[in-house]
């Protein structure tokens, strides 16, 4: 048995920010990962995907010569140069956190798959590790929904979508979520035909119904065929291509697609640690259970990252293990004092933190609403880039903004300012007098309050 200080089981987003406290330290530090180093974020998620869409943005608006002024004729798409750059930036993340764990003298990178064999010790491969606190980072996997003869087809989830080497024909998706829209977006303005199937009445939603909506419009504006509401009766595979049955609007509907890409969601990888065998507890769905530090029931160690079920971001996760540190080293972070932001890389991308409308509405305030569409914001008119609107809500009685939804031109980056003003509760009477750089998209935000109103009932009514 080899024992360290600090055993890490996984090497997502979050290893990285407790290495960087913990090498210093000098202490001996184990981590172990059975696939690819860097987890999903680098592998699968934020890195490859958000190399597709500034390809596909970069494509698309190549199109829109004649509306900027110029000409692009004959225009092609060489997609195996497209992922050969998206491949290059993604095994250079991979390698080079592998790099630096294979050359720091204190680390000790064990690939294998762990499992719990005792509270503080695993087995990988055969060899058993134990250690002082042990903070598990396995992430999340694709789920499949129930679906009558999906099990019989050669669908693709996230992972696999990416090892495509040629633009499908036609990409069906099961899932108008986050990964399914951007997907959709993506693989459209690289000439593919394609279809979203959302079994809900709107796409993403966790969102606003406005919000939504505006999203829909966009993509549909784009050629992609949106079906909400819609039930996913049967899929069958009839050579190489897939058909996808649906009832919608009461009627039956036959999707034949070359490529099915199944993005309907995501469930804990806990269930590959034996856990059975220690005191952690899991919920109904998998996910670890934790407390205000994530911490488990088990003293010293820890579940960071999607795995814990408080995020499913690539920032939550760093956040988690900063929490995780501070308990450690010295501070206050815990989760409740994090408030929700994340982004949607569509094209306008959509910013969003705090509380959605319906959110603030539920909670008993007295809300106020202001909104501005973005062709009335002079930056956005001269990029040519006026798709989607801004809304803040904001507390009657404290003055205080409750939350914020950027959909637009630079959403994604201006709504790490309503971050910061949330958290620092910054009054928007405060937030006025703020000079910002003109001309911008950002600073348009304060003049948004101009017109606010009382929200007297949810949109979702």
């Amino acid at each position: 048995m080899k024992h360290f200080d600090h055993l890490i089981i996984g090497t997502g987003q979050a290893t990285g920010t407790l290495l960087g406290k913990l090498i210093p330290t000098k202490t001996s530090i184990g981590v172990i990962e059975a696939d690819k180093v860097g987890g999903s974020c680098v592998n699968y998620g934020c890195t490859p995907t958000k190399t597709l869409v500034a390809s596909a943005k970069a494509y698309h608006q190549a199109k829109r010569g004649d509306f900027y002024g110029f000409s692009a004729e004959n225009l092609t798409l060489d997609y195996s140069k497209v992922r050969e750059r998206m491949n290059g930036i993604r095994n250079g993340g991979s390698n080079g956190l592998s790099s630096w764990m294979n050359n720091t003298p204190n680390v000790d990178l064990i690939i294998g798959r762990a499992r719990f064999t005792g509270e503080k010790e695993v087995s990988v491969n055969g060899q058993i590790y134990s250690a002082d606190n042990i903070y598990i980072n396995v992430g999340t996997k694709p789920s499949a929904p129930p679906v009558n003869g999906l099990d019989q087809v050669n669908w693709l989830d996230s992972a696999g979508l990416l090892d495509l080497e040629e633009v499908p024909k036609h990409l069906i998706v099961i899932g108008g979520g986050y990964i399914g829209v951007e997907f959709a977006q993506v693989f459209r303005r690289f000439g593919a035909k394609v279809s979203i199937i959302q079994r809900s009445e709107h796409l993403m939603p966790r969102e606003d119904e406005d919000v939504a909506d505006a999203v829909q419009n966009i993509l549909e504006e784009e050629g992609i065929d949106v079906y909400c509401g819609a039930n996913t009766v049967k899929v069958s595979q009839i050579d190489s291509k897939k058909e996808v049955m649906i009832e919608v609007n009461g009627e039956s509907k036959s999707l034949i697609g070359d490529q099915l890409l199944v993005a309907a969601g995501r469930l804990p990888n806990s269930d590959t640690l034996d856990l059975e065998n220690t005191g952690i507890k899991t919920n109904d769905r998998g996910y670890i259970k934790i407390d205000k530090y994530c911490e488990t029931d088990v003293p010293n160690v820890y579940a960071v990252g999607d795995v814990n079920g408080h995020g499913g971001f690539t920032h939550t996760a760093v956040n988690d293990a900063e929490i995780v540190l501070d308990k450690l080293f010295g501070g206050d972070r815990t989760l409740y004092t994090r408030n929700t932001i994340y982004g949607l890389f569509t094209d306008p991308p959509l910013g969003r933190v705090g509380m959605t409308e319906k959110e603030a509405l539920a909670s008993g305030r007295k809300v106020l609403k202001a909104t501005r569409p973005m062709n009335r914001i002079s930056r956005a008119k001269e990029m040519g880039e006026t798709k989607g609107f801004a809304k803040l809500l904001v507390d009657a009685e404290t003055d205080l903004i409750l939350g914020a939804s950027i959909l637009g031109i630079g959403g994604d980056e201006i709504i790490n300012m309503f971050a910061t003003i949330i958290h620092s509760q910054i009054p928007c009477r405060q937030y006025r007098k703020v000079v910002l750089v003109h001309p911008t998209v950002s600073e348009l935000m304060p003049w948004i309050l101009d017109g606010i109103q009382e929200v007297r009932e949810s949109n979702e009514s």
